[in-house]
């Protein structure tokens, strides 16, 4: 079974939202090393509408300036990208295609094609979605030591808590962590009895 791991930039406060406003004065070769390998992780590009074009709109641009991102831009050029819509989007650039029918039941059909692993970059709505419905195999999150204060935030409220366990850690130089999470079982049934025994205890 092919699988999928999505990548986030994330601030202290938990916002996600427009991290190109607060997000670039981390950016160093090891950030660049965890993005770019997140990016090649696999042969697939899961994608909302949104981040589509974003990248649409960037990327091909910059494949053709030659500069020196046009390699990474040919990668992602070169890779299938498969964007979640509700609508009839016209796609400019290639190797794109709409993944068709309900998420959750199109993208378990995704993960057992055969084929390489799939990324999926942004598209928050749809991180949550593949998390709740336990399709996503890891969640990267590049926690970044600033508080922003306002925007979307990666988790809203809910009935119902999601347990994670946490794979890997590594910390860069600029403060930001890289934190590799996966689904967990639920912790629902731990007591103030049974944490006690683990409390500092009195002489």
């Amino acid at each position: 079974m092919r699988k999928i791991t999505a990548g986030l930039f994330i601030s202290l406060d938990g916002v996600v939202e427009a991290p190109d406003q607060w997000h670039f004065p981390y950016f160093n070769d090891e950030m660049g090393a965890a993005v770019g390998a997140l990016a090649q992780a696999g042969d697939t590009l899961l994608l909302g509408r949104k981040t589509y074009d974003s990248f649409a709109g960037a990327w091909p641009e910059r494949e053709a300036a030659g500069g020196e991102d046009a390699t990474f831009a040919k990668v992602l050029g070169d890779t299938r990208k498969i964007v979640v819509s509700t609508g009839r989007p016209t796609f400019t650039w290639r190797n794109s295609e709409q993944l068709r029918g309900d998420l959750v039941e199109a993208v378990t059909a995704l993960k057992n094609e055969p084929g390489g692993d799939i990324s999926l970059s942004g598209s928050i709505s749809i991180v949550r979605r593949l998390l709740v419905a336990g399709l996503l195999d890891e969640l990267h999150l590049l926690l970044h030591p600033i508080v922003v204060g306002k925007g979307m935030r990666l988790f809203e409220e809910a009935e119902s808590t999601l347990a994670l366990t946490l794979i890997s850690s590594r910390t860069f130089r600029t403060g930001v962590m890289h934190l590799v999470y996966a689904r967990a079982e639920s912790t629902d049934g731990g007591t103030y009895q049974e944490a006690k025994p683990h409390l500092p205890q009195g002489e």
